[in-house]
């Protein structure tokens, strides 16, 4: 596929995350308005799509939609309507489109926005679906890369926080818990020494399924609205002290970061591609009928406060995961689990076969015993106050790119006394 031109001259350069191809949806608002709403990027602006249905150019259900500051309303309406949404914006915003003067009037800067949460989550769930961070957690942890006799048949999952998703740029506070050290008594209570990340992609249904009836992989496939870049934050030692049995807890509850466009599936279509060749076969509701993964590069960067530019630490690809976003909601569902539209389900970490291509820090650092070393000198095994992580993702088509936007957080220190008057 080859780049759409669009009138909007900055929709046309080979270096912006957001051409015609692409117009993903996000919410913002300007100094001079009174509130956030819908919006849809293209090049370096943002189509305000709450003044289009003001003014008649998009009308998806004879109400309004976009004057909110989410796009669930969007979502509920389903495949047709979000097929017709795009089919519209991309006449319109289209080289030569008839309605250029009506359109370019709502357009607002993207450097004079304020982004915020492009959707309310309704739940959270994570996978642990890459294979090459589950082997190396394995190594790491327990001394053998040998998976969990179940990790081949099923894509393990917890239930997370939908509470702590944040918007990219939302500052993340260290958090505080329980750690014990190998050779202690008794655990103790402070600050999080092994802060780290973990590279994600976020799928995002748009549409619900109901209690007790489970959707298949095709089906969940359809219900799918969007994809976002997703840092799941991960207090490595309170995680290892609370997890046993029952799985992350606190470790992981603390906060989890978003890209700000919500990249629909529809743009993301040309890059699909197959999960990897299986050791053992998968159970038939588990089985896809089209690929289920898509060609999406990923990179990570890190920035500490003294650092005049960021170093990158790792570059990957969607393409590496075991199991699909289809795969994982499906067997969300499978026993009867209520899914909602707004719901959130990270991929789990995404990491290559080479270091080059690891998607934590704990993998990078190999859990301190190999730190590496930032442009500025400076070593690190884990976070550090100050510290600012971005990820950065997108699809390379010819000549154009299927591009995110960053998702940014920079870590605060934790607070002296933890509890307020």
């Amino acid at each position: 596929m080859t780049l759409l031109k669009s009138w909007v001259a900055s929709a046309n350069t080979a270096d912006t995350d957001f051409p015609l191809n692409n117009l993903p949806y996000g919410v913002f608002s300007t100094p001079d308005d009174d509130g956030a709403r819908c919006g849809v990027a293209i090049g370096d602006m943002i189509l305000d799509m709450a003044a289009m249905e003001e003014f008649g150019l998009v009308d998806l259900t004879g109400g309004p939609v976009f004057d909110v500051p989410f796009w669930n309303d969007v979502m509920d309406l389903g495949p047709a309507a979000w097929a017709a949404l795009r089919a519209r914006l991309t006449a319109l915003l289209a080289e030569g489109s008839a309605d250029q003067s009506l359109v370019e009037p709502h357009l607002v800067g993207r450097d004079t926005a304020t982004l915020h949460m492009p959707f309310a989550v309704s739940e959270y769930t994570d996978f642990y679906a890459g294979m090459q961070h589950a082997k190396n957690m394995g190594a790491i942890l327990r001394g053998s890369p040998d998976l969990p006799a179940n990790w081949l048949h099923i894509p393990i999952g917890y239930n997370g926080r939908a509470s702590s998703v944040v918007v990219s740029g939302t500052d993340i506070r260290r958090p505080l818990g329980q750690t014990k050290a190998p050779d202690a008594q008794m655990p103790s209570f402070g600050p999080t020494k092994r802060l780290d990340i973990e590279l994600e992609l976020g799928a995002i249904v748009g549409t619900g399924s109901t209690l007790g009836q489970p959707v298949s992989v095709a089906q969940a496939d359809a219900m799918i609205f969007g994809y976002v870049l997703l840092n799941d934050w991960s207090a490595r030692d309170i995680q290892g002290w609370e997890y046993q049995p029952l799985g992350p807890f606190q470790g992981k509850a603390f906060g989890t970061s978003i890209s700000p466009w919500i990249v629909t599936a529809a743009a993301l279509e040309d890059f699909r591609t197959s999960t990897p060749d299986r050791e053992v076969d998968l159970l038939p509701y588990l089985n896809e009928e089209k690929p289920g993964l898509y060609d999406i590069h990923l990179e990570v960067l890190m920035q500490p406060e003294n650092a005049d530019t960021p170093t990158s630490l790792s570059k990957t690809n969607y393409s590496r995961m075991y199991y699909s976003a289809a795969q994982q909601l499906c067997h969300h569902s499978i026993g009867g689990c209520e899914m909602n539209g707004g719901d959130l389900l990270g991929s789990g970490t995404i990491s290559g076969p080479t270091k080059s291509e690891y998607g934590s820090l704990m993998e990078l650092s190999w859990a301190t015993r190999e730190p590496f070393t930032l442009n500025n000198g400076d070593q690190r095994g884990f976070i550090e106050d100050g510290d600012t992580l971005t990820l950065r993702g997108h699809a390379q088509g010819n000549g154009f790119k299927i591009g995110f936007g960053d998702c940014v957080g920079k870590i605060l220190p934790a607070l002296d006394t933890p509890f307020a008057d």
